[in-house]
């Protein structure tokens, strides 16, 4: 199976047929649970990636996601009952409770937002069907698995309706899957509409991730875990079954990184047909005066919400390193970026002061009173705030993991300290009750952002802070960091390169705690000319990463599914 893999790779580059017509689509389907529903990292990849389909698809492409609003507002949708009248109008005739209009991201492609909980009601013959056409197993089922399921069957619907009512065989028409959650359409559009090209990509195998998220070494066992086993040994035998099977059946299988895809071949036993690199669209980022403005604006509040809470005078000379994404406390690297400023209090060769921000959503309870009191009386304070580590109270305070850690290193911010450590447990939608700025109003304000991953496919966040021309230091099990190196040449980037690719293994934590120090050491004794430089090269970095260049990938995609399509007659 591995040597598939290898023979894939040779041939990746090479398979977009040159000076050859590529097929098509006319429409394209495309389902995630994170459609209008921004909740992770699935969001960013086709939220930015939206725009540049739009213009090459002009209405013909459909995103279909969850409808948990009903008759809300949602801050992602914009209903428009004028879109598709008649078929609305048919649909819900059929019994389906859906709601078109426009996601409001750039491009503002159209989206239909549907309702599956009348679904659970058909639950069993649902899964019955599903275990007699594809053998998948939903019986050890539990959690966000009947809700994904149901959700994916209804989008399925969505997609044989519109179809019926507007389409037929002249039409080259694709359906995109992402993640297990939609694993289950895709089957359906596979077995009811065949003459529909199937496309699945797999972000992460959800095997993988709980292998790495459950403290087993992960990549130097790899070639050595049986997919099937392991679900059975870590409780994910249905989402490991419906993935798999998916994977199995579509007419193209894709990941994001290559790395990934030595997953898919070794707990999937299927190698992709594709790899899709996750792009980045430039217009997130503010051009000229507008990010001098926001991004001074940016240093400011992070450093009032710091001042505030740790009772100090920190000033623009403050060096502001973040990491942030989802709270997986070893996956991300989390744990080894506390252990990395940890030993950064120490280092003498730190020429700075450093505030360092851990931007990650935890068991928020409330937004700090008396830390939103400081901020309101715009007054200088002296004595730091009780707990001056948080900038918001949790639910679990005495379990949580970021402060239980800097707890055990006794990482209390005293005065004394060169190097203080922040959490910020909120999504930053610019409603937090502190920041109150949105994530991308404030990655632009860090000098330096620090993506440690154990587990990470593809790896948003450095993207993102490259994109905002902050350098990074991520590792090389980040699908970035293998990436960012291939751009050099295929050698280590340096953070005078823009991006610092840490290698990292299963057991190497303190040598990637230490470079992770050292790093951020050698970056505070760069001179202004030597960052300015650095901040260039990581935006010309991320200009290749943009979807303009990524998009090709998915053209490669669209015709190994609509060729496999027309040969199904």
């Amino acid at each position: 199976m591995f040597l598939e893999y290898f023979k894939y790779l040779c041939t990746r580059y090479t398979s977009i047929r040159m000076g050859k017509d590529l097929l098509k689509p006319n429409y394209i389907f495309e389902s995630s649970w994170e459609v209008c529903n921004k909740v992770g990292g699935i969001y960013t990849v086709l939220s930015t990636r939206a725009k540049t389909l739009q213009e090459e698809m002009k209405d013909r492409i459909i995103f279909i996601g969850p409808d948990f609003w009903k008759e809300e507002e949602s801050p992602y949708f914009k209903e428009d009952k004028s879109l598709f009248a008649e078929w609305q109008w048919e649909a819900k005739e059929q019994g389906l409770n859906l709601r078109v209009g426009r996601w409001t991201v750039p491009g503002e492609p159209i989206a239909v937002l549907v309702d599956f909980q009348p679904y659970f009601e058909q639950k069993n013959e649902i899964y019955g069907w599903l275990w007699e056409n594809y053998q998948v197993d939903s019986l050890h089922a539990y959690g966000d698995y009947d809700e994904a399921s149901m959700f994916s069957y209804a989008a399925g619907l969505v997609v044989e309706s519109y179809y019926n009512h507007y389409l037929n065989k002249n039409q080259r028409v694709i359906y995109h899957a992402n993640e297990w959650m939609c694993g289950l359409g895709a089957l359906y559009i596979n077995a009811h509409l065949p003459q529909i090209g199937t496309i699945f990509t797999t972000h992460a195998t959800s095997i993988g991730r709980s292998i790495a998220g459950n403290q087993k070494p992960l990549y130097d066992y790899l070639f050595a875990y049986n997919g099937d086993q392991m679900a059975g040994e870590l409780n994910m035998q249905s989402k490991h079954s419906i993935e798999k099977q998916t994977a199995m059946h579509v007419d193209c299988f894709t990941t994001v990184s290559d790395i990934t895809a030595k997953e898919c071949v070794e707990l999937l036993d299927k190698p992709v047909d594709v790899v899709l690199p996750n792009g980045f669209d430039g217009d997130f980022v503010p051009k000229g005066a507008v990010f001098t403005r926001k991004r001074k604006a940016a240093r400011k509040r992070l450093l009032e919400v710091a001042n505030a809470l740790l009772g100090e005078q920190l000033d623009d000379d403050t060096l502001i390193v973040s990491t942030s994404g989802r709270y997986e406390f070893r996956n991300k690297g989390i744990d080894v970026f506390v252990e990395a400023m940890n030993r950064l209090l120490r280092d003498r060769d730190l020429k700075k002061k450093v505030v360092a921000f851990i931007e990650v959503p935890g068991w928020v309870g409330e937004p700090r009173k008396d830390l939103q009191e400081r901020l309101a009386s715009g007054q200088s304070f002296t004595t730091p705030l009780d707990v001056p580590q948080v900038t918001h109270w949790l639910h679990n305070m005495s379990h949580d993991n970021v402060l239980s850690m800097m707890k055990y290193y006794d990482m209390h911010n005293h005065q004394d300290d060169n190097v203080k450590v922040i959490f910020l447990p909120c999504y930053l939608d610019g409603k937090d009750g502190i920041v109150n700025m949105t994530y991308y109003d404030i990655v632009l304000g860090n000098d330096l952002c620090v993506y440690p991953s154990y587990y990470e496919p593809w790896g948003y966040t450095p993207l993102e802070a490259v994109a905002f021309k902050v350098p990074c230091i991520t590792t090389d099990l980040a699908g970035f960091g293998l990436w960012a190196n291939s751009e050099f040449g295929g050698r280590y980037g340096e953070i005078e390169d823009g991006v610092k690719v840490i290698h990292r293994t299963d057991y190497n934590y303190s040598e990637v705690a230490d470079a992770i120090k050292d790093t951020v050491a050698k970056f505070s004794n760069m001179s202004q000319k030597e960052v300015d430089a650095c901040r260039k090269k990581a935006d010309a970095l991320s200009k290749k990463a943009l979807w303009s260049e990524f998009i090709k990938f998915y053209h490669e995609a669209y015709d190994i599914a609509l060729h496999k399509a027309e040969g199904r007659g």
